[in-house]
């Protein structure tokens, strides 16, 4: 799941180096947290005009963990 959210986020931003992702450990729920970290100056690439591209990589993010019976949450940081 790490490399699919790295896969769209690298794509997006101009300074690939300054993306960092994080995973949680998953919780009493099983859901794991994914923290994602981008340079100041990609930040309104990575969630858009109104959140629409931010709402667009977790509903991705949603759709390849119910794949593989996971569950999953993606928090920009």
């Amino acid at each position: 799941m790490k490399e699919l959210l790295h896969a769209i986020v690298i794509e997006l931003v101009e300074n690939k180096d300054a993306v960092v992702i994080k995973e949680d450990e998953p919780d009493a729920n099983g859901v794991t947290v994914f923290h994602l970290s981008v340079a100041p100056d990609d930040m309104g690439r990575v969630i858009g005009k109104q959140g629409r591209i931010a709402k667009a990589i977790r509903a991705i993010m949603r759709a390849g963990a119910i794949r593989h019976n996971k569950k999953v949450m993606v928090e920009i940081d």
